[in-house]
């Protein structure tokens, strides 16, 4: 199955974004970081792919693989 574009979840002027990994423009922009995450996690999980969520100085501080994960968690 083809993979997706990562969702990144990133500030933006008028709140937050979830942008798709090399676009330039917005996916969807939210008023709150959680709305956007929750956007970004619908998307990865359909197209197979991984989320970024990152924090208000532009740095990942979070993500999760929706995809076929080379390396899965043994739990």
């Amino acid at each position: 199955m083809t993979r997706g574009k990562d969702q990144h979840v990133v500030k933006h002027p008028d709140g937050w974004a979830v942008k798709g990994a090399g676009n330039s423009k917005a996916t969807k922009v939210t008023h709150t970081q959680q709305e956007a995450i929750t956007v970004a996690e619908n998307i990865a999980r359909n197209q197979h792919s991984d989320t970024k969520i990152h924090g208000r100085d532009g740095r990942i501080r979070a993500g999760n693989s929706y995809g076929n994960d080379p390396c899965p968690p043994k739990d």
